[in-house]
């Protein structure tokens, strides 16, 4: 079995309650903090930008280059807003995380708001997962208690209050402006840009907005140092991450391992593909990201490899489909999840994604002709790059990578009147060089 796993973050999953602070403490937790403590704030900035840590919410972003925009001389109050609304189908990594070991994030939270001199911290929890915000606020009023939030931390005269905010339960609220509003009490909308939250963001005051595993990564880069951080991943994608898989796996779960693993040496770790069946197609990065197939089984796992195949790593949610999978139905039923989901403030989302699940559910029924393939690709290009922010753009990826790689099979329900992998139908459907 490939033995690449480098457990930073999970490093204490599997310790005694390791939720709890003492359980952290014992593992090391918050001596991270004393260290920062004891820097300046624009130590702690260049050590993440040299350290390479880039965004782990999708984007993929320079993480001490975006802390590095905060403007010095803006007189407002500066704010760290932590978005932890996961809510991408397929991925799970964060809220395993926040249950795991919260301590980590909050840890994080500190360093990361005393780098960018911010006093007040929000970490805004997708409202479904009650356990989580729970857990969460039980280990920020623990680090309270222990001095580690609060006023004066540590005796070093830095002031920081942490606040878990519970959202309002919508997709859209993980795109960084909208979540913005949400946590001002408006409706989740996308905003106008510019201008950026660096300088206009929450309450029109400086902001900078975080995933969960890009916060509770920097507390083991300033534990260890940058050369740690960038002796794994590879050259341009630096350091460890955590992978979840899901789907038609033998063993699903979170691997934390290097950027640049491959699915084949992550499915070597996870068991494989279920017994007795082979990997059909896949997401690299949750269902707003292309889709890719068994041909790209050693593509590396990192931000360049997988745009070079012509996909995005996102957020590292890896869906495995077997070939019983009707890839048609797949992509219609996301489709139809970012259509409930869209806010409806731009129209080519609104009623682009609202198009496209009539012409999808039509194909998938049967109905109509090898036209409204093209049809559907016309749909796509007319919605891509023309909304708002990266919805809709996510709901045509999987759409426009299936029919490139599996136009048959949606050529095959037109011909057969319906879905040929239907239960009830008298054969499963082989796509050339396939086997049922």
């Amino acid at each position: 079995m490939t033995n690449v796993l480098t457990p930073v973050l999970s490093d204490n999953w599997d310790a005694d309650r390791p939720w709890t602070r003492e359980s952290y403490e014992r593992s090391g937790g918050y001596q991270a903090l004393d260290t920062a403590l004891r820097m300046q704030p624009d130590e702690i900035v260049a050590l993440v930008k040299e350290s390479g840590l880039r965004g782990r919410g999708g984007a993929g972003f320079a993480t001490g280059m975006k802390w590095g925009f905060i403007p010095k001389d803006n007189p407002n109050p500066k704010y760290l807003v932590v978005n932890a609304d996961e809510s991408e189908p397929g991925t799970c990594k964060d809220i395993p995380l926040m249950m795991a070991s919260p301590h980590t994030l909050v840890e994080g939270v500190v360093i990361s708001s005393y780098a960018i001199g911010a006093h007040t911290a929000f970490i805004y929890v997708r409202g479904e997962v009650l356990h989580v915000i729970r857990r969460l606020r039980a280990a920020v009023q623990e680090a309270y208690a222990a001095g580690h939030l609060g006023k004066n931390i540590h005796g070093t005269g830095y002031d920081l209050d942490v606040i878990v905010h519970a959202g309002a339960g919508a997709y859209i609220c993980g795109e960084e402006t909208a979540l913005l509003d949400s946590l001002e009490g408006r409706r989740g909308q996308p905003r106008l840009r510019p201008p950026f939250p660096a300088v206009a963001g929450l309450y029109a005051s400086p902001t900078v907005i975080n995933n969960v595993e890009s916060i509770a990564t920097v507390p083991s880069i300033v534990r260890n140092g940058a050369e740690w951080f960038g002796s794994m991943g590879t050259e341009k994608s630096k350091g460890m991450t955590l992978y979840s898989l899901s789907g038609h796996v033998t063993r699903p779960g979170q691997y934390e391992a290097p950027l640049g693993i491959t699915l084949r040496e992550l499915l070597d770790l996870a068991g494989g593909v279920r017994n007795g069946h082979k990997l059909k197609f896949w997401t690299p990065g949750g269902s707003s990201t292309p889709l890719l197939t068994d041909e790209h089984l050693d593509v590396p796992l990192d931000y360049e490899g997988v745009g070079a195949a012509g996909s995005m790593l996102g957020t590292k949610a890896l869906q495995i489909f077997d070939e019983t999978t009707c890839v048609v139905r797949a992509v219609l039923r996301w489709t139809e999840f970012y259509k409930h989901e869209s806010c409806g403030k731009c129209t080519p989302c609104r009623e682009g994604t609202w198009w496209l699940v009539q012409v999808l559910a039509r194909l998938e029924k049967g109905q109509g002709s090898e036209e409204d393939l093209d049809q559907l690709l016309d749909q796509c290009d007319n919605i891509l790059g023309r909304s708002f922010c990266a919805l809709a753009d996510g709901a045509v990826s999987p759409i426009d990578s299936s029919l490139k790689f599996f136009r048959d099979e949606y050529v095959e329900h037109l011909r057969q009147g319906g879905c040929p992998f239907d239960p009830m139908a008298s054969t499963l459907f082989s796509p050339v060089g396939a086997t049922a």
